[in-house]
């Protein structure tokens, strides 16, 4: 898979009406942020490329999540948030469900032309080869948590993209820019 049609997104919470207000979304009603969150994925998104979606999918019946779901582009793996009752019944959509995933990718920019990408719904302090310049990706906190600079990892959630998904190239710029407060070589 070309590194460039791999994107990584959480916490779209379709159909839930109380993040608006909890998360100070600019929606009037959980219809128009469906919605919205619905274009700016396509928008991005292809049918062919692959989409990380780092949990908390929607939380609706399974039967209208199922609708929104097939209104979206692109192949999507889900790891699992702690609001998952109704995409878990909608598992037919996802190329696979975890709890955990370590992602690696083909890039020549990097040792051993791969990186490798620990994906999980909740942040972490430190993972798997975080001393050897793997990337952390993680939802949840919607924005809340303050970014570590020094630390290559990152919220892909909605509410931190102006509820974008987020490119693989996208992440690598951002981690570049942290790169540089760090001691070890990739």
């Amino acid at each position: 898979m070309n590194p460039s049609k791999i994107f990584f997104t959480s916490d779209h919470h379709f159909g839930h009406s109380n993040i608006i207000k909890h998360s100070n979304r600019p929606f009037q009603d959980a219809s128009e942020m469906n919605e919205v969150l619905i274009q700016k994925w396509n928008e991005k998104v292809s049918k062919n490329d692959q989409v990380y979606h780092l949990g908390d999918v929607g939380l609706t019946n399974p039967k209208k999540l199922q609708k929104i779901l097939d209104r979206l582009n692109g192949r999507i793996y889900l790891i699992k948030g702690n609001h998952e009752k109704s995409a878990l019944a909608c598992k037919d959509r996802f190329e696979w469900i975890k709890d955990y995933h370590e992602l690696k990718i083909q890039d020549n920019d990097f040792q051993k032309n791969k990186q490798m990408i620990v994906l999980f719904h909740y942040a972490l302090r430190v993972w798997n080869s975080s001393h050897w310049g793997s990337y952390h990706l993680y939802g949840h906190s919607h924005g809340n948590l303050k970014d570590d600079s020094s630390s290559l990892s990152i919220d892909v959630g909605v509410d931190c993209h102006n509820f974008y998904p987020v490119s693989y190239d996208e992440i690598k710029i951002i981690m570049k820019i942290k790169k540089t407060n760090t001691s070890f070589d990739t």
